[in-house]
């Protein structure tokens, strides 16, 4: 698999990442060992996971995996820090008391003493954005992260995050965000992606298939093994089941069609391609959807697909 440089910096990442947030939960030990086994053998690096997917369930199963499938220095571990869960409820913490004892558990269950990319998982009014940030300079000092990045931050979030950083010397510059992106989510070309490219951030979108939807699964009902029948995802799978939303995801099925492949690789072409993206982070339910996924690798659209593909899913 090929490897971009994350934003500005000298990590090297695979242009397709691996996401986690089922693990522990939806996808078991062996389907995630199944799934660490496949991307390991496409030649994926970067897995991205998060302290709050499953309470740490998610973490807790990568780190059993990682040293066993693959080797610690293969991979490039990222993981976040800022939303606690517990059973149904959901906190924002950015505190800098909170986001750091999280590191070090999510180290502890990880199995190791740094990660790669450690991201503030969300922006929170409730702590002063200089804080939040001052826990990712600590963890960069202390060696228990080699790069840091933020995630789920708006235009103006972004920008004032990342200036900030590169105001004082000595402080850990941001590498990257991670941004909800697809061609049924487009609003972060609006904002976002500028500021990113501006200030030299790294782009990993996160749900770049739409929660599955752009694979065209959704066209004819809800398959009872889907994320649309889990309580979990249902609300957002329905958002996308709009009129709009169809007609985008029948101009990727035509797409497909003529270039005798899956609108799976359509979709993730269309994302990994767009500028300054670095790596869309792809989540499956099991091995064999991972696999069709990382089947993208191989392909690059003709010109006048992704244009075709700008106009229908603009607005």
């Amino acid at each position: 698999m090929q490897l971009r440089s994350l934003g500005r910096t000298g990590l090297q990442v695979s242009r397709l990442g691996l996401g986690t947030m089922t693990w522990g939960r939806a996808t078991d030990q062996h389907e995630a060992r199944d799934q660490l086994i496949a991307f390991a053998e496409a030649g994926g690096t970067l897995i991205d996971t998060a302290a709050g997917y499953g309470d740490g369930a998610s973490e807790e199963v990568l780190g059993s995996l990682i040293g066993d499938v693959v080797a610690r220095e293969e991979v490039v571990l990222a993981t976040k820090a800022g939303i606690v869960r517990r059973g149904d409820s959901r906190r924002l913490d950015t505190s800098r008391g909170h986001l750091l004892p999280t590191l070090d558990a999510s180290l502890r269950r990880l199995g190791t003493d740094h990660v790669d990319l450690w991201q503030v998982h969300v922006w929170s009014d409730g702590t002063p954005l200089e804080e939040t940030l001052s826990a990712l300079d600590i963890a960069v000092t202390s060696g228990r992260a080699s790069y840091v990045g933020i995630s789920n931050y708006t235009g103006w979030q972004t920008a004032q995050a990342a200036t900030w950083q590169r105001a004082v010397p000595g402080r850990a510059v941001l590498a990257s965000t991670q941004v909800q992106y697809s061609l049924l989510h487009r609003e972060p070309e609006d904002e976002v992606l500028p500021a990113a490219q501006a200030l030299g951030l790294g782009v990993l979108p996160w749900s770049p298939l739409a929660g599955g939807v752009l694979t065209g699964k959704y066209r004819t009902g809800t398959p009872a093994d889907s994320r649309a029948a889990d309580p979990a995802f249902a609300g957002r799978i329905e958002s996308y089941l709009d009129e709009t939303s169809r007609g985008v995801v029948e101009a990727v099925v035509r797409a497909a069609d003529g270039l005798d492949c899956t609108p799976t690789e359509v979709a993730l072409a269309w994302v990994r391609d767009r500028p300054g993206v670095t790596a869309p982070i792809v989540g499956a339910r099991t091995a064999a959807q991972l696999r069709a996924a990382l089947a993208v690798e191989e392909m690059s659209l003709p010109p006048e697909i992704p244009l075709a593909l700008d106009d229908v899913s603009a607005g």
